[in-house]
């Protein structure tokens, strides 16, 4: 049984294409810098390591997907005869609010409200339902699911969701926290859980998703009590070029100076965070760490106030949560970035938590325990899968037997 992921963004595409028998990844890939007049195609076949990248001249997003079927079946470099193989697709889908809440097999209905949420997720939902109407354009008849970021974050409560704003916002408009990662979230807490030996229901984590976006959730009992997204991807922790929290007023003032919302939305989402506070025209962690160990104070700065703002939201959940099982770490930052983990935990002291350096530095894009045996609770890092979990999703969505 084979079961394709896509992840459609305003200029990407990813792509995974798994044997659901056994779990493995049988191709994936991805396009990058569609639309522009250098669209790079990267793709890796699992079983020998063969690897394509190269610029292919595609217009768009359905011609990149038909450029992906075409490798899948080619004789050479392929892993399947026919896309007929492909009993199903699974796709990543940003916010489809409290109508959908669940995964859920595409349809027309099911699509009209991925449009409706469009102005609440201006540059990922458009790209996620345009991956939709390609998958039904290149590969007719085969059944599509749509697994949202916001689904694990459903279960937080009315006091954490709901903003100190007037109701009639809520009632009206939909204006509240849906908190995103959700995938990455759920698959994380399944995986630390079995990792310690536990039943969901019976592990409460503080999950940190660290990468270009971040975020965390407070996860009691298996279930989101609260997230640090909003009703955007905006809020929250300070990201590679996301400003996260700060003073609405500040949003009011730009408005004032003379910038159109279209700027100040602009300014927030791709030029603060580490990018706009580093000075080194970079949101990467991996370029703002080597500038600050060159003695960059610009970038150190930012490096403290990005852990300052984790550290921030670990004691708060931590107490929401009365005490936890564990610190997981997770995400392209959180997964490999040994210093930023170390700048992290080591302001964590008055919650018990110690850092072993020597597991720290093992623990590179691996799962393992990186606290040290004494703590009072653990720190673990745990590679995050959300393709793994749209896959699954979408075979018991459809009821498909493996």
């Amino acid at each position: 049984m084979k079961v394709l992921v896509i992840n459609a963004g305003s200029s990407s595409m990813k792509f995974t294409l798994f044997s659901m028998a056994n779990n493995t990844v049988l191709a994936k890939g991805q396009f990058e810098r569609l639309g522009t007049d250098k669209p790079n195609m990267i793709y890796k076949r699992l079983s020998d390591g063969l690897k394509f990248e190269g610029i292919v001249p595609v217009r768009n997003l359905e011609e990149a997907l038909k450029r992906v079927c075409a490798k899948l079946v080619d004789p050479a470099d392929g892993v399947m005869k026919d896309l007929g193989e492909i009993v199903a697709i699974g796709h990543r889908v940003l916010l489809g609010g409290e109508k959908i809440t669940k995964p859920v097999k595409v349809d027309e209905g099911v699509k009209e409200i991925i449009r409706e949420y469009i102005p609440l997720g201006p540059l990922h939902n458009p790209a996620n339902l345009a991956g939709i109407e390609a998958c039904e354009a290149a590969m007719p008849g085969i059944p599509n699911v749509a697994v949202f970021d916001t689904q694990f974050h459903m279960t937080m409560p009315p006091e954490a969701y709901l903003y100190a704003i007037p109701t009639e916002y809520y009632e009206k408009y939909g204006i509240r926290k849906y908190g995103f990662h959700g995938t990455s979230h759920r698959y994380v807490t399944l995986a630390t859980a079995e990792f310690l030996g536990k039943k969901p229901e019976d592990v409460t984590l503080i999950t940190c998703h660290l990468g270009n976006g971040c975020s965390m959730a407070a996860v009691k009992n298996g279930k989101v009590i609260d997230t640090t997204m909003g009703l955007t991807p905006l809020e929250g922790l300070m990201m590679g070029t996301r400003s996260g929290d700060l003073d609405p007023a500040v949003v009011i003032h730009l408005i004032e100076l003379g910038h159109s919302t279209k700027e100040v939305d602009t300014i927030l989402n791709k030029k603060s965070g580490l990018y706009g506070v580093g000075g080194i025209n970079s949101g990467d962690m991996r370029d703002m760490i080597n500038a600050a160990e060159g003695g960059n104070e610009q970038a150190e700065l930012a490096l403290k106030m990005f852990a300052r703002r984790v550290v921030k939201y670990v004691g708060a959940y931590y107490v929401l949560l009365g005490g936890a099982d564990a610190l997981v770490f997770t995400g392209g930052v959180g997964e490999y970035s040994v210093p930023m983990r170390k700048r992290i935990t080591s302001q964590l002291g008055a919650l018990g938590l110690k850092l072993d350096d020597e597991r720290n530095k093992e623990c590179f894009g691996k799962p393992g325990v990186i606290s040290t045996d004494d703590s009072k609770w653990k720190m673990i890092v745990m590679p995050t899968d959300e393709e793994l979990m749209i896959a699954t999703d979408t075979v018991n969505t459809l009821g498909l037997k493996k």
